[in-house]
């Protein structure tokens, strides 16, 4: 076995020993078993890594389950497990408060560390898996993950919040799942590296249970409601990680046959910005801070629909908005979370003004997170960049689209820093000034400080070239 399956088989391991520890220790190796495969991750971006690994060998027309090793799924795999390991650190604090409101003892961590790490777990093996039934074996594990945890500890009517969230993602789940099956029975195989054409229906269902899961306008109905009911830890890890792996499916599928793509391109990037727009001046309405944090998801995982259409240029724009999305989105829903614990539950912008006046690191942690979303001094300016590049090689110089991409990264700078005025900065509150534990803002600034780094060298050149190296020009 490699060190990459090593690395990749140690968090799964310790999923089933956290139970029986105490939840000060299980805090500890949950984030020390992500530490692990992210160190192997970068490892692989910094190397341009690249290669495969027969996990067990399955006829016709399943095909063989391997992983696949790639500078994208080393970008995807070392966002998701750097996230992880941090919002493991910070649910130490947040999940003591929680139990706390619900009248529930600390035995409830013992759910808690299995259902958290089990979710991101298989958030992790669905970008190295190789085959298209393990990856959806591992989508489905992180949806009832999830459903479990919002379910279980999330705020409001959480059961029913629960419920909807696992009816959406699952219809997803099902949309996709029937696509994969008719590639199945055209190809006799589901292995990523054997399936050689990809017909219109099953890239339909594909697409169609994607914009689920992301999710686009129509569909987004449930992702205001999930985001901001469940419990933050898991808005931290839902929000950046989860609903983008739908841009990992996609760009996956697109890399076998790009031909709904070519045929539909208009029509998915006009609907992306109408679905941007719309979700990015909703944000403008929302006086609940993870409701706000909700429709900005919304709004950024259009920039991953308009990125897919944009051929080489544009699928490096998507993988790099992944990692600018899930870095600034973790900060800031820890932020909101940090808040809600240290002011007993205060969720409302309408009572949050001068904050910074109070968690002075909490603020400071969410300019960056606010930075990394409107692509400013950070990675985010990458992925901004590089979807104007493939803009202007699909479209040239057209001057609608291009503004209208542009009213897309301008609107996300303004709600960015409208919310920073209304929550943090003006005249402050009469709040007392909390004693805050540590771990609910030091983890904030470890994301915040990849989020910088990612835009000198050695990370930036490794991570570009890694991923044009693996794309290797494909046709727009």
């Amino acid at each position: 076995m490699s060190a990459f399956l090593y690395a990749l088989l140690f968090p799964l391991i310790v999923t089933f020993i956290l139970p029986v520890l105490r939840p000060r220790s299980s805090t500890f190796l949950s984030a020390l078993s992500f530490l692990i495969p992210a160190t192997t991750a970068l490892y692989g971006l910094l190397t341009a890594h690249r290669g495969e690994e027969l996990l067990i060998n399955v006829s016709a027309p399943i095909g063989d389950f391997y992983l696949l090793y790639d500078p994208i799924s080393h970008a995807f795999g070392f966002t998701i497990s750097l996230v992880s390991a941090m919002v493991a650190l910070y649910s130490l604090p947040y999940m003591r408060h929680r139990f706390e409101e619900m009248d529930v003892g600390e035995s409830e961590f013992r759910k808690y560390w299995f259902l958290y790490n089990l979710y991101a777990v298989s958030m992790l093996w669905l970008v190295y898996s190789g085959n298209l039934i393990l990856l959806y074996i591992f989508l489905e594990i992180s949806l009832l993950a999830s459903f479990m945890l919002i379910y279980l500890y999330g705020y409001g009517n959480r059961q029913w919040v629960g419920i909807l969230y696992f009816v959406w993602t699952h219809i997803a789940g099902v949309l996709a799942l029937t696509g994969f099956l008719i590639i199945a029975l055209s190809n006799q195989t589901l292995a990523l590296n054997e399936i050689r054409v990809i017909g219109f229906l099953p890239w339909l269902l594909i697409f169609l249970g994607m914009i689920v899961k992301l999710p686009g306008l129509g569909p987004h109905i449930w992702l205001p409601w999930a985001h901001a009911e469940a419990p933050t830890p898991v808005s931290a890890l839902l929000s950046p990680l989860t609903v983008g792996l739908a841009g990992y499916i996609l760009l996956r599928i697109y890399l076998i046959d790009s031909s709904f793509i070519a045929q539909f391109r208009d029509i998915i990037v006009g609907y992306a910005i109408i679905s941007s727009i719309y979700a990015g001046l909703s944000v403008f309405r929302q006086r609940d801070y993870k409701r706000l944090l909700a429709y900005s998801t919304v709004s950024q995982m259009g920039y991953v629909l308009i990125a897919l259409c944009l051929g080489t240029y544009g699928l490096m724009g998507l993988v790099i908005q992944y990692m600018s999305h899930a870095f600034g989105k973790a900060i800031l829903f820890m932020t909101a979370g940090a808040i809600i614990t240290a002011f007993h539950g205060l969720r409302s912008l309408d009572k949050m003004k001068g904050m910074h006046e109070f968690v002075p690191t909490i603020s400071n942690a969410a300019l960056i997170g606010f930075m990394t979303l409107s692509g400013i001094i950070t990675i985010g300016m990458f992925a901004e960049f590089l979807i104007l590049t493939g803009l202007t090689q699909i479209y040239g110089l057209n001057l609608e689209i291009v503004s209208l991409v542009v009213l897309v990264f301008v609107i996300s700078g303004l709600y960015s820093f409208y919310t920073m005025r209304e929550i943090y900065y003006g005249t402050p509150m009469g709040y007392e000034k909390p004693k805050l534990s540590r771990l609910l803002d030091l983890p904030l600034y470890a994301i915040a400080f990849f989020s910088v780094a990612f835009i000198f060298p050695p990370l930036a050149p490794a991570l570009l070239d890694g991923i044009k190296l693996v794309l290797g020009g494909v046709a727009p």
